[in-house]
């Protein structure tokens, strides 16, 4: 419901400005968890507020975790007031958490009304020369659409878009697990960085990812650099043009073959946006108003299957792909699930290959495979999502069928 129909809806008390009780029950309440500065400026506004009070509750949402209104203490008792009856801040609840030993976080929330459906996302620490790093995975999508054929996560199909407070409560839920105990003048946020690599495609949900990228990067909000949140995306061509003139974020490929033949197997959108065109694409990116600095690279996902995409001739058509694009490489050890057609590349062929794209001069890192424990490893992120389009299923069954022909004719 927009906020001019929540303000017209409503019967305001002439001496508090306030919803009348009589008309709360019926009043279904904006949350503001999603609300970007823009969007929350109009909101006051229209209110008859001064838009200054956005960055104000703004800072008390995701920067003190705050959702009872009667603790943001530099608002007046009456804004408080009407806010308590026509607004709330509400995440996506949590249905099931789970800390790895190796300190990854998983959660899986519901969204949407009764049951609902369930997405999942993933807290990976680590340590490097900036200190402690906290990665954020988040996902954009019930589902996904695109049925990458060595991704868990695809095989469940798609459900639907997450909507804006369904996308930033994941970060806002994941800064919270740390200061739960905490006071609330002494919070801080500890996630560091994000991607949106978790389930679904970002830029088939454009909207939404779009206005919560501007929550991450408001100094309002999280205040985060624009280097530290990332997009990753599968290939969609016009979107990433359209990203380059919307906001300045790091971009991620999930490229995992270096030709168009293998490609189309592996990541099917391929076949509507081929190599050559998602390589101009990222090139337009990184130059945009001709100022590559600003964008500096494109990080290319590459997962490392047994025996598909592993072998040096697929590392040297690699280098000829990615010859003109100023990127960095990520090699990422596939993650086996019940039924998966692939095997993980073994260490001395995944360390070959980084050698040959490392000697050729390109930044190649092979990612340290995390939260295994919990289901929570790259390309994982299904668990106990439900299955609404049977996609899956048909999937096993095909499996199944072709056990059984090779142990029929074996």
């Amino acid at each position: 419901m927009s906020s001019e129909a929540v303000i017209s809806s409503v019967t305001i008390d002439e001496n508090t400005k306030a919803p009348s009780s009589t008309s709360q029950d019926a009043v279904q309440k904006v949350n503001l968890l999603g609300m970007s500065r823009a969007e929350m400026e109009k909101f006051f506004e229209e209110m008859g507020e001064k838009k200054f009070r956005a960055g104000q509750v703004m800072k008390w949402i995701h920067q003190f975790f705050v959702t009872d209104f009667a603790e943001m203490t530099n608002i007046s008792g009456k804004l408080r007031a009407k806010l308590e009856q026509i607004c709330e801040i509400k995440a996506p609840e949590v249905v099931h958490r789970n800390y790895s030993k190796d300190g990854t976080r998983k959660w899986v929330f519901r969204v949407g009304d009764g049951d609902g459906s369930l997405v999942e996302t993933v807290l990976i620490p680590a340590e490097d020369k900036t200190g402690s790093r906290k990665t954020l995975c988040i996902s954009s999508q019930v589902g996904c659409a695109l049925d990458c054929s060595f991704c868990s996560t695809g095989k469940q199909g798609f459900q639907r878009d997450l909507t804006q407070a369904e996308i930033i409560g994941q970060l806002w839920m994941a800064n919270l697990s740390y200061m739960e105990d905490v006071p609330v003048i002494e919070r801080e946020r500890s996630v560091t960085n994000v991607v949106m690599m978790g389930m679904g495609e970002p830029l088939l949900n454009y909207d939404a990812v779009l206005s919560s990228m501007s929550i991450m990067l408001d100094d309002f909000a999280y205040g985060m650099s624009k280097r530290r949140v990332t997009l990753s995306t599968s290939g969609v061509v016009p979107k990433i043009d359209q990203l380059a003139q919307d906001i300045d974020v790091a971009l991620a490929i999930s490229l995992h073959a270096p030709n168009n033949e293998l490609r189309n197997e592996l990541v099917p959108i391929n076949k509507k946006y081929p190599l050559e065109q998602l390589i101009a694409a990222c090139q337009r990116y990184i130059g945009k108003d001709g100022n590559e600095s600003s964008r500096k690279h494109v990080t290319i996902e590459y997962v490392m299957l047994d025996g598909v995409n592993d072998h040096p001739e697929h590392a040297q058509q690699l280098l000829k792909l990615l010859k003109n694009l100023p990127s960095k490489i990520n090699l990422i050890p596939f993650n086996p699930f019940p039924h998966a057609p692939y095997g993980r590349s073994s260490r001395n062929r995944i360390i070959a290959f980084q050698k040959t794209l490392s000697d050729a001069g390109f930044v190649c890192t092979i990612r340290q495979t995390r939260g295994d424990d919990i289901d929570a490893a790259c390309g994982q992120l299904v668990g106990q999502v439900a299955d609404r389009t049977r996609r899956a299923e048909q999937w096993k069954k095909k499996i199944a069928e072709k056990s059984e022909i090779i142990r029929t004719e074996g």
